[in-house]
């Protein structure tokens, strides 16, 4: 380390907040694992540990650098022989085996490379790492420009119990006519006559009179609507089109729904002493977009000023005790539940003296 300059302890970063931990028995292993990777994690990382001598602080030189790559087809030859790379920035670690999807369906499982002579011009094709399915790279047209896709512009969706909620697809059959879509969750397989045949979610009982779709055909835009949205409704959902010859394959994600309700919640709620400062969260089991703006009730009515997911009581007061709901502004009857909050009142008696 360079003299004089105190090392960042990745631990406080707020760009790894939520996404380190570490392993071993801080004795002779240090074993750190950071998930959810990201390019810019890539680094040198070194470890550090300090004694209780004098100038005792060791590092780890030269450390170990850590290199995120994504996945990327790259198409060489030849306008009839074509050669499929799946390539990356760097190379992986313990001779990974690749997946390799046509037209959304898994096709082969073999090296990084396909070779075919036989490419069609609206096939579009993706490679994935085994064991790492869910993190394909994008699909590419062999062929032109116009080639089968179905993407989706959110991964996860959070919305409320209660509530209605919009998943968009956007998908291209290139120059094939499509004869039908549909959305589908692989949560209800167990309902379908046949498992590996996905059936459109408007014929599912779990769903009737609450399923609609929307979106502009033309432009290849479809939209999943669901409304008076149930806790069961969380679940992974999937677009698919389907040609005179074939159809978009399924192998992919769609984009995962957590449907959740809110709650009062905060801290000790049975040791809550007047004076002190108090913090009570209207929190849900998923971060809802969109920066919503919060509503607070007390024993029914509205507080007034207080539009954060959180209510701050300093000091607590003998009159704050009550019964505390929250919503989120505009869905004001989907609120939480009522919360009581008691505040006890804490004396300090002391013993009076008299001087003859």
């Amino acid at each position: 380390m360079e003299a004089g300059i105190e090392p960042e302890d990745i631990g406080q970063n707020p760009e790894y907040a939520g996404r380190l931990e570490y392993h071993g028995d801080k004795k002779k292993d240090c074993t750190l694992k950071i998930t959810d990777l990201r390019e810019r994690d890539s680094a040198t990382y070194k470890f550090r540990f300090i004694t209780d001598q004098t100038r005792g602080r060791y590092y780890g030189d030269p450390g170990v650098t850590l290199s995120v790559t994504g996945l990327q087809v790259k198409v060489t030859g030849g306008h009839q022989d074509k050669t499929l790379t799946c390539s990356t920035t760097c190379t992986l670690t313990d001779n990974p085996t690749y997946i390799w999807y046509k037209n959304g369906h898994k096709v082969k499982e073999d090296t990084s490379s396909l070779d075919s002579d036989s490419f069609s011009d609206t096939d579009s094709y993706s490679c994935a790492v085994k064991g790492h399915e869910d993190l394909h790279s994008p699909a590419v047209c062999v062929r032109g420009q116009n080639c089968w896709s179905v993407t989706y512009p959110h991964q996860g969706v959070c919305a409320l119990k209660g509530s209605t909620v919009d998943i968009s697809s956007m998908y291209d059959s290139g120059y094939d006519t499509i004869t039908s879509t549909l959305w589908f969750s692989s949560k209800q397989s167990s309902s379908w006559k046949d498992e590996l045949v996905p059936e459109d979610l408007t014929t599912d009982p779990g769903y009737a009179g609450r399923v609609e779709y929307a979106g502009e055909k033309e432009r290849g835009h479809s939209i999943l609507r669901i409304t008076d949205l149930r806790e069961e409704d969380s679940a992974e959902y999937k677009f698919i089109f389907n040609t005179q010859t074939s159809g978009w394959g399924y192998s992919f994600h769609g984009t995962t729904l957590t449907v959740t309700g809110l709650q009062v919640l905060f801290k000790d709620p049975t040791n809550i002493i007047e004076g002190m400062c108090l913090r009570l969260f209207c929190e849900s089991i998923c971060f809802l977009q969109d920066n919503h703006s919060y509503i607070w009730y007390k024993n029914g009515q509205r507080l007034f000023s207080h539009e954060t997911k959180y209510l701050i009581l300093d000091p607590v007061r003998s009159e704050d005790a009550g019964r505390y709901s929250c919503a989120v502004n505009g869905q004001e009857d989907l609120a939480s539940a009522e919360k009581t909050l008691t505040v006890r009142c804490e004396y300090v008696g002391y013993n009076s003296r008299t001087t003859h």
